[in-house]
């Protein structure tokens, strides 16, 4: 085989490779794409979250400047798209008074919500001896005055959207839920033990990603 036949052979072998390699890259181009039309066409909605009761095991603050609290609250969470799961790689919940954290963060174990689910948790969620900034204990002290303390029970984790076998990237979820609870009156709500009391709220949630 003279020189010339060798190279001949050889830029043929390249021509080969080259076009197999564009035909992977179309082939590769055109899959991204008919995922991005799907979920285009389909467009994920978020999650709907209801915070449905709260009992109270304990809320004071005895300490000046210090708030002792325990609480289990129950949400529930509907997955409203049709053709799409949700994964909730991550789910915080904890409790805000006037923009200051003052319980600990419980974590909801990940799960799989499929097409039109409902999820229904009721994780506890507490603090003893928080440190409040003293405008927030003033704050709290006339609240408490008045039988009526305003919390926003929060919601922070990481979701993901599953359409057919595609899995999409993680989103920040973030979940607002206002819990007006009636401590000056029992009556607003359901004794369920000593000092313990259950208050049933049904609220709508602000839901971000």
């Amino acid at each position: 085989m003279s020189a010339k036949d060798c190279g001949n052979h050889g830029h043929k072998r390249r021509k080969i490779f080259r076009r197999i390699f564009a035909g992977i890259l179309i082939f590769l181009f055109l899959v991204l794409v008919t995922i991005l039309i799907i979920w285009a066409i389909l467009r994920p909605s978020k999650p709907k979250f209801v915070l449905q009761d709260v009992t109270v095991y304990a809320f004071n603050a005895s300490i000046p400047n210090y708030l002792t609290s325990n609480f289990q609250v129950t949400f529930s969470s509907r997955n409203p798209n049709d053709k799409i799961g949700i994964y909730y790689d991550k789910l915080d919940v904890y409790a805000n008074y006037r923009n200051q954290q003052i319980t600990l963060r419980s974590s909801i174990p990940p799960t799989y919500q499929g097409h039109k689910e409902i999820n229904v948790w009721s994780p506890n969620i507490y603090g003893t001896a928080i440190p409040v900034a003293p405008y927030n204990a003033l704050a709290l002290n006339q609240d408490e005055s008045t039988g009526a303390v305003l919390l926003m029970i929060k919601m922070n984790g990481r979701v993901r959207f599953k359409v057919g076998t595609f899995i999409s990237g993680k989103y920040h979820l973030y979940v607002r839920c206002p819990a007006y609870i009636q401590f000056g009156s029992k009556t607003a709500g359901i004794i369920v033990g000593e000092n313990s009391v259950k208050y049933s709220l049904l609220v709508s949630c602000s839901v971000s990603l």
